[in-house]
C-alpha cells in the first residue's frame, strides 16, 4: 500500500468519525411544514405561521369515554387538578368554574372596562334603571345563585353582560360541573401544552404527562379509557411513524443488499467493501443537511435509505470490473463515465438544493453530498482495500451471459419499445394532468386519528376552522381595534343569517382603545349617586345599600387599560384564550388575528359575500384553509417541476459537452427520457395524483438510468473501434448487479405505509429497470462480427 494511498485510507477514517459524531448531535423533527413554501402570499404566510407558532399548534384535547358519568366527572376534575400542576400547559379547561376562581375574580374587579354593555347610556338614570330591572329579573332563574353574592356591587348586571360576550359562539355541554359530549360517555378536556407545536419533544412529553396521570386515575376505574388528540398528537404520531418505516426499511434494504451482494460475490469481504460508499453516502447526506438547515427531516432520512441502491452502484462497478485489469486500468477507463453519471445526477439534484422550499432543498443536498461521498469512497478508499476488484467470484460469470444474452435480444424489441413510447407521451398529451397531489397526500395521520379529531373537535364545540378571517397590525393596541372593526361587520352577517357566529380575541380583551372609552363613560361619585336614587326609587334595591357599587365604579375609574401581558400575570387561563386568537409579532411579523366563525349547515361560508362585507378594512383577508392549502401545494408544484425542468437541461448540457456528437447524445438521452415517459404514464393510468415525492422518483430514474445509458454508450464505443471483440462481460455483469440492488432498495420503500415515501419507490423501482433494459434495446452492443460474443467470460479468480 502505498503512502499516498495509505493517507487516502486514514482521511475517510478520520472523516467518517466525524460523520457518527455530527449524526449523533444532528437534529430530527418530523413537521411537515417544512415541505412547505417559505415566501407564500398573505393569506398563506398567515396559516403558515399558525400551523407552525400558533396557539392552535399546542391545542390539546382529551376524552375520557366509557364508565359511568359519575367516574367521568371525578377522572375529569383529578385529571385537569393534575396537569394544572404539571408546569407543562398554559391552561386546562374542563368546565370546572371552581378552578378559574383566580380569573373570575381578576375580571370582576375590571368588569367596567372588559363588559360590552358599558357605555354612557349604561350610566343614565334610565339605563341604571334598566340595568336594575334585568338584573333582579334573573335572580329567578338558575343563574340567580351566583348573581345574589353580587348584587349590591354589580346591580347593573356587567358580570352577567361580560360572561355572555366571553362565552364561546359554540360551547361544549356541561353535566356535573363538567364538559361532556353531547352524543356519546365521554368526558371533555382542552388542554394548551406550553411547548411549541414545532418542540415535538415538549409536546411527547406533556402527552405521556397526561398518559401517565390518567393511568393512575384508570386504576381505580378500569372502564375508562383516554383519548388524545390535536395537532400536537399528530406531530409526535408522524414522527414515530415516519421513524419506524425509516427503521424499517434501512434493515430490510441492509438485508436485502447483503443477500444479493453476498449471492452475487460470494466473498464476506467484497461484502464488507461494497457496504463502504452506501455508509459514506448515508452520513455525508446526514450531516450535510444538518449544517445546512439546522436539522434533518424524517421524511429527509427515509429518502436516505433509498440512497443504498444508487452508492451501491459505484461499489459494484468498481470490485467487478476492476478484476480483469485492477485499479489502475479501472480508473483510466471506467471511472471517467462513473463520473460523468455522478455530474449528471448533480445537475439533476441541483435544482432540488436550491430551491426556495426547506423541505426539497433538504432532499437535492442529502443526495448531492451522499452521491459525491460514495463516489470519493468509491474512488479513493476501494483501490487500497480491493486493488485488483472482488476477492470472490459469485455469480459473477452467470451474470454476466445473462446479461449478454439479454443485450442481444432486447435490440429485436427497439421498435415495439419505441411505438410504446411514443404513444405513452401521446397519452400524456391528451390526457388530464397528473400532477394534482395535495398537501394531505405528504401527511402520515391515519383516518382513524383524523375521525377522532373530528369527533373530539365537534363535542367541544370547535368550529371546523374551514374559514377564517384573519387581520393583521403593527402591534397589539392595533390588532385588537381591528379585529373590533371586523367584529361589526361579521355581527351583521350573523344578524342576516349569513354566519351563525363566530370566535373574536376582541370579546375577551377589548382594545386600549374601547377600554379608555368605557372607563371615561364612568361618571364621578356624586353624579352616580344621584342618579342612581332616581333609577332605584320605588325599586327592589334600596339606594342606601347600594355604596360597594359606587365605590367599585370609582375604583375602576383609576384602572389602566388591560392588556395580554397583563392577563399572563393575573389570569393566565384567560390569557392562553385569548391567545388562541391573537398571535404576538416580534422581529419583524406582525400581530395576528383569528377569527373563528361558525357557517350555516347547509350553505357554508360564502365567501364572496364576507369578502364584500370586510373589504375596506386595513390588513384584513378571508382565509379559506382548504383552497389555501391546495393553492399552496400546487404553486410548491409548479415550483418544483420548473426547477426539475431546469436540472433536466444542465443533464443535457453535460452530457452534450462530454460526448461532443449529436449521435451519441440522442442515443444516451434516449433511453433516459422513455424511461421517465413509460413511468409517468403507468402512473397516470393507475389514477394516482401525482406529487412532489413522484417528481423526485423520476429524477431518481434519469440520474440512476443515466449510468446505465453512459456505460452502454462507453461499450459500443469500445467495440466500434474494433478494439474488442463483444461487450465486456465484467461491466454487463455489474450493470445487472446494480440495477437489482437498486430495483430492491426502491422496491421495498414502494412498501412503505408513509405514503410520501412511498411514491419515491413507486417511482424509481420500475424506472431503474426500464432505464437499463431500454438502454439494453436502444444501444446495441456489437463486436468486430457484428454479433454479442457469447463465449467471453469474465476472468477467473486470482
Amino acid at each position: 500500500m502505498s503512502g499516498l494511498r495509505s493517507r487516502a485510507l486514514w482521511a475517510w477514517l478520520a472523516l467518517m468519525a466525524l460523520a457518527v459524531w455530527g449524526c449523533v448531535r444532528a437534529t430530527y423533527v418530523a413537521d411537515l411544514s417544512a415541505f412547505l413554501p417559505a415566501a407564500p402570499t398573505g393569506a398563506q404566510r398567515v396559516l403558515m405561521a399558525q400551523l407552525q407558532n400558533g396557539a392552535t399548534a399546542r391545542v390539546l384535547m382529551i376524552g375520557l369515554r366509557g364508565g359511568e358519568p359519575a367516574q367521568r366527572t371525578a377522572a375529569s376534575l383529578r385529571l385537569a387538578e393534575a396537569l394544572r400542576g404539571s408546569g407543562l400547559f398554559e391552561a386546562v379547561h374542563n368546565g370546572d368554574h371552581a378552578a378559574d376562581a383566580a380569573t373570575g375574580e381578576f375580571l370582576f374587579h375590571h368588569r367596567y372596562l372588559l363588559s360590552p354593555a358599558v357605555s354612557a347610556e349604561r350610566f343614565t338614570v334610565d339605563g341604571l334603571r334598566e340595568g336594575i330591572a334585568d338584573t333582579v329579573a334573573l335572580l329567578g332563574t338558575p343563574a340567580g345563585v351566583s348573581i345574589k353574592p353580587l348584587l349590591w356591587r354589580d346591580p347593573t348586571g356587567e358580570t352577567v353582560r361580560m360572561a355572555e360576550a366571553m362565552l364561546p359562539a359554540n360551547a361544549p355541554r356541561s353535566d356535573g360541573g363538567v364538559w361532556v359530549s353531547r352524543e356519546q360517555p365521554r368526558a371533555l378536556l382542552l388542554a394548551t401544552v406550553r411547548a411549541d407545536g414545532g418542540d415535538l419533544d415538549g409536546q411527547a412529553r406533556a402527552q405521556a404527562l397526561v398518559r401517565e396521570r390518567f393511568a393512575a386515575l384508570a386504576a381505580s376505574a378500569p372502564s375508562l379509557t383516554l383519548e388524545l388528540s390535536g395537532p400536537g398528537v399528530f406531530g409526535v404520531a408522524s414522527r414515530t411513524r415516519i421513524q419506524g418505516e425509516v427503521e424499517r426499511l434501512a434493515t430490510a434494504g441492509t438485508v436485502a443488499m447483503v443477500a444479493l451482494l453476498l449471492v452475487a460475490f460470494g466473498s464476506l469481504r467484497a461484502l464488507g467493501i461494497a457496504l463502504l460508499p452506501v455508509a459514506s453516502g448515508v452520513l455525508a447526506g446526514i450531516v450535510a443537511v444538518d449544517l445546512g438547515f439546522g436539522q434533518v427531516h424524517g421524511m429527509t432520512l427515509g429518502f436516505g435509505t433509498t440512497l443504498i441502491g444508487e452508492a451501491v452502484d459505484y461499489a459494484i462497478y468498481y470490485l467487478v470490473q476492476a478484476r480483469a485489469g485492477g485499479h489502475a486500468q479501472w480508473q483510466r477507463s471506467r471511472w471517467p463515465t462513473v463520473r460523468l453519471g455522478l455530474w449528471t445526477s448533480l445537475a439533476g439534484f441541483a435544482a432540488l438544493a436550491l430551491s426556495g422550499f426547506a423541505g426539497l432543498a433538504q432532499l437535492g443536498v442529502f443526495s448531492m453530498s451522499g452521491l459525491v461521498a460514495a463516489a470519493l469512497t468509491t474512488r479513493h478508499v476501494l483501490p487500497v482495500l480491493a486493488p485488483r476488484g472482488s476477492p470472490g467470484q459469485g455469480l459473477r460469470v452467470a451474470l454476466g451471459r445473462m446479461t449478454a444474452e439479454l443485450c442481444m435480444a432486447l435490440p429485436r424489441w427497439r421498435r415495439p419499445l419505441l411505438s410504446l413510447t411514443l404513444v405513452a407521451a401521446g397519452l400524456l398529451a391528451v390526457l388530464p394532468s397528473p400532477w394534482r397531489g395535495t398537501l394531505a397526500a405528504l401527511s402520515p395521520v391515519s383516518p382513524d386519528a383524523l375521525a377522532l379529531e373530528a369527533s373530539l373537535r365537534a363535542d367541544l364545540g370547535a368550529s371546523e376552522a374551514g374559514t377564517l378571517v384573519a387581520v393583521e397590525a403593527p402591534d397589539e393596541a392595533t390588532a385588537l381595534q381591528r379585529a373590533e372593526q371586523a367584529g361589526a361587520r361579521l355581527d351583521a352577517l350573523v344578524a342576516q343569517g349569513a354566519l351563525l357566529g363566530y370566535d373574536s380575541p376582541a370579546r375577551l380583551l377589548p382594545s386600549p382603545a374601547t377600554q379608555l372609552g368605557r372607563r371615561a363613560a364612568l361618571p364621578e361619585a356624586g353624579v352616580l349617586r344621584a342618579r342612581l336614587a332616581q333609577a332605584a326609587e320605588g325599586g327592589p334595591l334600596p339606594v342606601d345599600r347600594l355604596g360597594p357599587f359606587i365605590e367599585e365604579v370609582q375604583a375602576q375609574r383609576l384602572l389602566a387599560p388591560v392588556t395580554l401581558a397583563g392577563l399572563r400575570t393575573a389570569a393566565p387561563a384567560l390569557a392562553s384564550a385569548v391567545q388562541a386568537q391573537l398571535t404576538p409579532g416580534g422581529a419583524g411579523r406582525p400581530w395576528t388575528v383569528l377569527l373563528n366563525l361558525q357557517a350555516p349547515a347547509a350553505a357554508g361560508v360564502d365567501a364572496a359575500r364576507l369578502r364584500s362585507a370586510l373589504q375596506g378594512l386595513p390588513d384584513t383577508r378571508v382565509v379559506q384553509i382548504g383552497a389555501e392549502l391546495d393553492a399552496l401545494y400546487a404553486h410548491y408544484l409548479q415550483q418544483a417541476r420548473w426547477q426539475a425542468g431546469l436540472g433536466a437541461l444542465a443533464v443535457v448540457a453535460l452530457l452534450a459537452w462530454h460526448l461532443r456528437s449529436v449521435r451519441r447524445l440522442g442515443r444516451v438521452l434516449l433511453p433516459l427520457v422513455a424511461s421517465v415517459v413509460l413511468v409517468l404514464a403507468g402512473l397516470t393510468l393507475s389514477g394516482q395524483a401525482l406529487g412532489i415525492l413522484h417528481l423526485v422518483g423520476l429524477l431518481l430514474v434519469a440520474a440512476v438510468g443515466s449510468n446505465y445509458a453512459l456505460f452502454f454508450d462507453h461499450l459500443q464505443a469500445v467495440a466500434g473501434l474494433g478494439t474488442a471483440d463483444g461487450p465486456d462481460a465484467d461491466t454487463l455483469a455489474s450493470l445487472l448487479m446494480a440495477n437489482v440492488t437498486t430495483v430492491v432498495s426502491f422496491g421495498l420503500l414502494a412498501t412503505a405505509s408513509v405514503p410520501a415515501l412511498a411514491a419515491v419507490g413507486q417511482a424509481v423501482a420500475p424506472g431503474a429497470l426500464l432505464a437499463l433494459a431500454l438502454s439494453a434495446a436502444f444501444m446495441p452492443m456489437q463486436g468486430r462480427h457484428g454479433r454479442i460474443d457469447r463465449t467471453q467470460t469474465p476472468a477467473q479468480p486470482r
